[in-house]
């Protein structure tokens, strides 16, 4: 079951969603759904060099031991948006975080989809490619799979409605709460 507008604000009351900073309930609702915005934090994926004679970089993620987080930090370049924004080139494909801290306690009963922003997708930025789901359980700041799909170039600025949640009810309590390794990611880590 979806929550609509009142729903949201008050799980959001009763500590059952917990957003931080809270957004303004005049603009960032809509019927089903609460807008969050783009943090100033990017990171943008780099081309590894290829050498004469040397095997091209290839990621394994099914692989044991492979840690996503170490492949960031290996083939990403972090940069703050400056306040006239940052530019997404069409097939670009970037790493960004909401300025919110999101969290959902287990024992609420709900969990979270991150949506993108139909003004957004209509020039063609997607901001996430199969990663919606927020787990009961989960904390911290949502990162975003941000990719320009489209012809144009795309200015995008820190604080701007970048996604938006829609919450649902989950049938009971989980056994456990999310403890995956994105738990407590935030923004330039």
């Amino acid at each position: 079951m979806v929550l609509t507008d009142r729903e949201i604000q008050v799980a959001v009351e009763n500590k059952q969603i917990v957003i931080d900073p809270l957004p303004n309930t005049a603009t960032a609702y809509s019927s089903t759904s609460v807008d969050l915005t783009l943090h100033r934090f990017i990171r943008t994926w780099i081309k590894p060099k290829v050498l004469p004679g040397v095997e091209p970089v290839v990621v394994s993620p099914g692989t044991a031991g492979f840690k996503v987080l170490d492949c960031i930090k290996e083939y990403t370049d972090r940069h703050d948006i400056a306040p006239n924004g940052f530019t997404v080139e069409p097939g670009q494909f970037l790493l960004a975080y909401t300025e919110e801290t999101v969290w959902l306690p287990p024992f609420a009963r709900i969990a979270g989809r991150v949506e993108g922003k139909s003004s957004l997708a209509r020039v063609g930025i997607g901001v996430h490619l199969t990663a919606p789901t927020i787990h009961a359980g989960f904390t911290g700041q949502i990162q975003l799979e941000i990719f320009n799909n489209g012809s144009l170039r795309v200015k995008l600025l820190p604080g701007m409605p970048v996604c938006q949640l829609v919450f649902e009810q989950t049938l009971g309590t989980p056994a456990k709460g999310y403890s995956g390794q994105f738990l407590g990611q935030k923004a330039g880590a």
